[in-house]
């Protein structure tokens, strides 16, 4: 018998971080965050993280787990997380995770890497990130697709940081990116888990997001963001969170204070486009919910969570 969990996921300010905690009150869970970001100590108000008031009512963990210069992988994610899921389930509790970086979870779920073993090579990766700024993003994706042609035919060139990421994976490894993608198709779930999907109209999720980061604007994180930009080198992967990166031209006097905060508004917009994308076409979702629309199904949920909990 494989171990159960539940597993939220969805785009950006869907409303993941309230359901968990009632769903964990109400089945006697702990929630595991699944984000990229929120690990990282005092960036709170960007990354969106649970409040202490949350944290006091349910257990969260992988949240303040790492400083802002460190590095942060897929692997390191996956032993953390299989870790705290043991503990939970040995205090007779539900491990509930819940976050968008669907990476994190598909590599946590069936155990493939995607290429986080491969050591970060920072001095490979800043002579690729030069080279898209002098000669193009193309240019970068058409080496990628030199090397692993397969990789290439997945990744748009326009999402740099990964076809970077390839290309680094193969530089430090020797094994194509792509080689290491087709891991899944051969592992069946190490868990058994229940997915559930968050997702709302499109008008109105981007309506939230925009609201939300006008509350964190509110709440001061520019503050924070120039902080994180004092205390880290440039080329940390925190720095380069959405939420934070956009601030760089307002800081450095080459844009402004609105500027900046509409980049970010845009930013998580795509970004939320691209999670609701990889979850629908990567991850086998059981069942998908609209709770900002019709919060009142979440009875029904509850209902479909606790006869799962029973078989």
């Amino acid at each position: 018998m494989k171990d159960k969990l539940i597993i939220i996921v969805g785009p950006t300010a869907v409303g993941k971080t309230s359901l968990s905690i009632e769903l964990a009150e109400r089945i006697g869970g702990e929630i595991i965050s699944g984000d990229a970001m929120q690990v990282y100590k005092t960036l709170d108000i960007g990354t969106a993280k649970a409040t202490l008031s949350e944290r006091e009512r349910i257990p969260h963990h992988l949240i303040d787990v790492v400083e802002p210069e460190e590095p942060y992988t897929v692997s390191d994610f996956k032993t953390l997380a299989s870790e705290k899921i043991d503990e939970i389930i040995g205090r007779g509790k539900v491990p509930i995770i819940a976050g968008g970086t669907g990476l994190y979870i598909e590599s946590l779920l069936y155990n493939v890497s995607h290429g986080g073993e491969a050591k970060p090579d920072l001095q490979y990766r800043e002579s690729l990130e030069k080279k898209v700024e002098m000669e193009g993003k193309q240019v970068v994706w058409e080496t990628l697709n030199e090397v692993d042609p397969e990789a290439a035919a997945t990744i748009h060139p326009n999402n740099v940081r990964r076809v970077i990421r390839a290309l680094e994976v193969f530089q430090t490894t020797g094994k194509r990116f792509s080689s290491l993608q087709k891991e899944k198709q051969q592992k069946a779930p190490l868990y058994d888990a229940y997915m559930i999907g968050l997702s709302t109209d499109r008008e109105k999720l981007y309506q939230r997001i925009n609201q939300r980061v006008d509350l964190m604007v509110e709440q001061g994180l520019f503050d924070e963001a120039s902080r994180l930009f004092r205390e880290v080198s440039k080329d940390a992967q925190s720095v380069k969170g959405i939420g934070y990166k956009e601030w760089l031209p307002y800081i450095e006097g080459l844009g402004t204070f609105e500027s900046s905060v509409e980049s970010i508004k845009q930013q998580s917009r795509r970004y939320a486009k691209r999670q609701l994308t990889w979850f629908r076409n990567r991850m086998e979702i059981n069942s998908w919910w609209d709770l900002v629309e019709y919060p009142t199904q979440i009875e029904l949920l509850n209902e479909e969570i606790k006869r799962f909990l029973r078989t």
